[in-house]
This record gives C-alpha cells, structure tokens and sequence, in this order.
C-alpha cells in the first residue's frame, strides 16, 4: 500500500513532472508558466496603452526594461528575506544566482518591474502614471497564470483540509528536482492527506481583481496612476488572507510571516495614493511624424490607396501631448492637434509645443532665418518627452 491510497477519491490532484528534457534542454512547466503570462500582460496592456493614444509596439520596449529588471527585483526580495538559505550555516552564497532552483518574490518582481517600466516610459516620453494604469488588469492576469506553475511544483499550499477541493501533493524527489519520488511499483507517492490550494485561491482572486480593475477603470475613468493603486489594494487584500493559510517555511515577525506584514503595509499606502491623488484620465497624441495621422476609421471611402503601393513603416514619435478625452477625441476626428492653452506648461518649466512654436517667430512676426532650424528648437523645446510630467 502507498501514501496515494489514503487520499480519498474526491480530490484535486497534482502533476507528478513539472520538468521535462528537450535533449539536454529542461523544459520547466513553472517557466513556461510565467512567460504565458508575461505574454497575456502584454497583449492587454498594448490594448490600453493604444486606447490612450500611445503609439503601437511601446508596449516591447517597456517590457524589455520592465521584465528582466521584474526578475531581477524578485530574485533580491528572495534573497534578502531569506538570507540563511545563502549566507547562514550550511548555505552556498552561489546559490543565490541559480534563479531555475526556484525562489522569487512578488513584491521585489513588482517594484523591480515599475523601476525599469519608469526607466523605459522615460525614454519614450509617455508619463508613467499612463503606463502603470494600462498595466493595472494584466498585471494580475499574469500572476494568476503564473500561480499555475506553483500547481505543477507542488508547492505553496495551505493546511491539511477535508474540503472537496482539497489538493493532493506529491513528495518531490529532492535529488531530481521537478519530478516526484516514486515507490518500488514505480508509482509517484502522495502526502498523507489533502491540503488547501492556496495557490488555486490566489489565482482565482487574482481573476477576480482583473475584472475589479476593469470594470471599476471603465465607470471611473482612473488615472494618474490610481488604477494601478486599485490593483495593488486588491491583490494585498487577498494576499493577506492567503498568506496566513499557507505553511511553507517562511521567516515570521512576532508569530506571523513576513509576507503578511508586508502585504498590509504596501495596501495602506497603496490606500492613501489612492485617496489623496486627484485628476482626470491623461490621454496622448503623439508629436512629430505621426502627429498627423491619427487612428484610421472605418469610413472606406477615405482610404487613400495610392498610399497601399508605397506602404512606409510608420515613425517612432518624437513624445507625446498630454490631452483630456474631449481633446483626444477630437484630434481623432479630425486630424487636427488641439491648441495649447497659454498657461498650458511642463512640470519642469518647460512650454508647451504651440508656445515653443510661437517663439519661433520675432516680435514683428516675421519667421526665423533657418526653417530646419526652427524645427530642431522646437523639437527641442517640446523636449522629445513633453509627458514626462507625471513620471
């Protein structure tokens, strides 16, 4: 008789392989894992990006910045809460750069993730306080995939439970990670009992903060930031909660895991941005090459096809004007940039395109002496990033 058969019928079961070799290449089911859902937020974010006006591909550039330093951030908030597994008796400081033995925090992936995010929207000109409200909902969906790669390791699971859902773990082989130890039949052997998926629970309610996020983004029109205020206040409250059901070894202050303390403090100041930031949603027409094309419509009429004989690939633009919704909708109308108001003018001091443009010209309105090199002062005026404001 083995462990298996003490576990009743009624049961959610576990994957007995979470490694599978390719040749001499490991297939990790908990990597494949993350990078669906890295795909999956950037699909959704390049969708929001878009509806606020931002030109399409922007999304790969931030997320080469964004998800390597993501990565990064994980693997040191690992570390460094859990120095004894690298630097404590016994521990192999090595070890703490063999990121395919597992070990990544949310919390380091999340603020490593904003810190390259901001490096990137800074490059591009478009105000972080955009980028993070459009990753807002795939964020989320990313981890909740990504939760599904704990199932296959057989790890982050709660107490033992007589629940109909409860989950069936494998002993894993310590000596072949990935796989499970297995008896004299050959058969992979089971805990004794069930146990509660948390990691199940967190991917439902991971779910279930994308479609806060997007219905509440929709009603109120979140921005500077605020929609990513509300995923993060959403994600900690279920955080919270799971955490104290889970019993991996983690390190505790004053009795309680270390993960749940910092789920509360991230929700209140998650809390007090999301309460004490006002403003309406930025939208963004982009300046230079682009600026006089804005999306097409559907009207068939309008299309130019002599322009389908000599297609051009479009060009990157210089930065971006911060501009209301009417003012975006307009512009997708009609073509036409909005006009700048007089006291429309960058954090930094900097004015605006149309007061760059205006001083262009002398007092007796008679034009500058080198055209082309208007067009670089005024370029330069706008500063490539004139939405680097809410950065």
């Amino acid at each position: 008789m083995t462990l298996a058969s003490l576990s009743p019928q009624a049961a959610l079961p576990s994957p007995s392989t979470a490694v599978w070799q390719l040749g001499p290449v490991p297939i990790r089911a908990y990597a494949l894992c993350i990078i669906a859902g890295i795909v999956l937020a950037c699909w959704v974010t390049e969708r929001r990006l878009r509806q606020r006006g931002v030109a399409p591909g922007a999304v790969l550039d931030i997320a080469v910045w964004a998800v390597p330093a993501g990565i990064i951030g994980a693997r040191i908030y690992h570390v460094v809460t859990s120095p004894e597994k690298y630097f404590g008796a016994g521990g192999d400081p090595m070890k703490a750069f063999a990121i395919w033995e597992g070990g990544l925090g949310i919390w380091g992936a999340v603020a490593g993730g904003a810190l390259g995010a901001w490096i990137a929207a800074r490059q591009l000109g478009i105000p972080f306080g955009v980028v993070a409200d459009a990753l807002a909902p795939g964020l989320p969906l990313a981890q909740a995939v990504g939760r599904i790669g704990n199932w296959f390791n057989n790890e982050l699971f709660g107490g033992r439970t007589t629940l109909p859902w409860g989950l069936e773990i494998h002993r894993m082989d310590p000596d072949n990670p990935g796989h499970a130890l297995r008896d004299d039949a050959g058969q992979p052997i089971l805990e004794p009992g069930l146990y509660q998926p948390t990691f199940l629970y967190e991917a439902l309610w991971n779910l279930g903060v994308v479609a806060l996020v997007l219905v509440l983004d929709r009603r109120l029109k979140l921005g500077r930031g605020r929609a990513f205020a509300l995923y993060v206040m959403g994600y900690t409250v279920g955080r919270f909660w799971i955490e104290l059901m889970r019993t991996d070894e983690a390190n505790q202050i004053f009795g309680v895991r270390l993960n749940v303390w910092t789920a509360a403090l991230v929700f209140l100041g998650a809390l007090i941005y999301f309460v004490r930031v006002r403003g309406p949603r930025d939208y963004l027409i982009p300046l230079g090459p682009t600026t006089t094309t804005p999306p097409p419509t559907s009207d068939l009429s309008q299309v130019d096809l002599s322009e389908r004989e000599t297609p051009a690939r479009a060009a990157a633009p210089e930065g971006y004007r911060v501009v209301s919704e009417e003012q975006y909708a307009a512009w997708q109308d009609t073509g036409v940039v909005p006009p700048a108001d007089d006291d429309s003018r960058l954090d930094d001091g900097q004015p605006s395109d149309d007061t760059a443009a205006a001083d262009l010209t002398s007092s007796d309105d008679e034009p500058v002496d080198d055209p082309s090199a208007a067009r670089t002062d005024r370029a330069d005026a706008t500063g490539a990033r004139p939405a680097d404001r809410d950065s």
